[in-house]
């Protein structure tokens, strides 16, 4: 490992079938963390399962029942580098029944993408009091992760307006997440 480059840990959280795997492997893929003939055999074999649009998820899913019911449940830890990191991406459970997995991987990380439902109904439902949304983002905050990156438009058809009224009411529904959105980065 050479000199000069920073470690950075990064968690992505959110709640369950919001695309955390898929995202995560994609990007690990992008930076070549993963070559494109093991892509290319996952992809063969969730053809075969009739999930094609999944080949990313096993990239880091590697438990036989996260591949066999496509969610997470412990975390998954990949490697790779950029011409100025040494990334770990750290891939967490979504689903309320493993959330102390979330919560090990959280508090490992440096900071945090949160992966948010590009729904309205859906989105609504997961930054209310109650929401998965918001506990993620709670614990995140809680676990000393004050870097947090929220993605959500990644299945949208919404107009671009409707997507940023609905980042600002993510910023400013929540105190924990207002809070979130001001802390300066180090």
């Amino acid at each position: 490992m050479g000199k000069g480059k920073t470690y950075i840990n990064i968690v992505v959280i959110g709640y369950v079938d919001y695309g955390k795997s898929t995202t995560t492997g994609h990007l690990v893929y992008k930076y070549g963390g993963i070559n494109k003939r093991t892509i290319e055999k996952f992809e063969k074999k969730f053809v075969e399962m009739r999930k094609g649009s999944f080949k990313y998820d096993w990239v880091l899913d590697k438990l036989k029942a996260e591949c066999e019911h496509g969610i997470t449940i412990g975390i998954s830890l990949l490697k790779f580098e950029t011409s100025k990191y040494y990334v770990t991406i750290i891939d967490a459970p979504g689903h309320r029944d493993f959330i102390k997995n979330m919560v090990t991987g959280t508090s490992q990380a440096d900071c945090a993408v949160l992966m948010v439902a590009a729904g309205v109904d859906e989105f609504k439902a997961g930054i209310s009091k109650n929401g998965q949304t918001w506990e993620h983002a709670l614990l995140a905050y809680i676990l000393s992760v004050k870097q947090l990156i929220d993605v959500n438009e990644m299945d949208s058809t919404e107009p671009l307006t409707v997507r940023r009224d609905k980042r600002k009411s993510l910023t400013k529904s929540a105190p924990t997440f207002r809070k979130l959105a001001t802390i300066p980065t180090r």
